[in-house]
């Protein structure tokens, strides 16, 4: 679970709740998170009741139906519906995860949907990523050489290698993990988080990628790197069922190896 922080000198109040049409049986109720900075007025809790006889199985269904049928100002981020894109990272009954992956059905009794935890919120669902973005371009997260490219063929690899970046590549950078992570709630200013450091460690590993001296030197801070308690928040929230913890140790255990 985690811990929702609300904007300072505001509380938290009800909000609107809108039915479910006459004559839905099969109802279900989502509470959702609603918030425009520049309203003037406290975040509040709006509830929807949903005739789910008349809606798509996931999460995101759900609220692109209110969204376009019960109440057009709710805001959030979605793209691409399959788990690929990290847009509609957001929490569901206190967890961090992907709406369009999760199933209405995996949930009981009503559904509680919140905005990444100690992120900025913009309005409603959607939170302020710039920094965690910035983060990521911080890492060079391309392939850096020293060597002149073949003029023939691509920078081969062999399978073993290839197979080092399973588990890493397939983050969509939905920033579930870094949100979930108690050590980045307090230090994101400095701590690059467990969503940017798996990235970072993706490029390590790279069979192809000749910088990894450099790599390793704009690593080694007391914040970036080792504001890590391994408090697995990270792996376990992580929709891809990735593990940020292990690739977070593993760098660490290259910056001791090159002593």
């Amino acid at each position: 679970m985690v811990e929702f922080t609300l904007p300072k000198n505001s509380v938290l109040t009800e909000g609107k709740t809108f039915k479910a049409p006459k004559g839905a049986t099969n109802i279900r109720r989502f509470e959702v998170y609603r918030w425009d900075p520049d309203s003037g007025k406290n975040p509040r809790i709006d509830a929807y009741e949903v005739d789910l006889d008349d809606c798509g199985p996931m999460l995101l269904d759900a609220i692109l139906k209110i969204k376009n049928e019960i109440d057009s100002t709710v805001s959030f981020r979605r793209s691409c519906r399959e788990g690929v894109c990290g847009s509609c990272a957001m929490t569901i009954n206190g967890k961090n995860t992907l709406a369009c992956i999760k199933a209405i059905k995996d949930y009981e009794g009503t559904i509680k949907i919140f905005p990444l935890p100690h992120m900025s919120v913009i309005k409603d669902l959607v939170v302020d990523m710039e920094n965690f973005f910035a983060q990521y371009a911080s890492i060079k997260p391309w392939i850096e050489t020293q060597t002149p490219a073949p003029s023939d063929r691509e920078r081969l690899q062999s399978k073993e290698d290839r197979a080092k970046l399973d588990g890493l590549y397939e983050c969509v950078l939905c920033a579930c993990c870094s949100t979930s992570c108690p050590s980045y709630w307090w230090n994101s200013d400095r701590y690059l988080g467990p969503a940017i450091l798996l990235q970072a460690y993706r490029w390590l590993v790279d069979s192809r990628d000749e910088n990894t001296g450099e790599r390793l030197d704009e690593l080694e801070d007391p914040f970036k790197l080792y504001r890590c308690h391994t408090i697995m928040n990270c792996t376990d929230t992580c929709p891809k069922g990735l593990n940020p913890a292990k690739a977070i140790a593993e760098t660490k255990k290259l910056l001791i190896q090159r002593q």
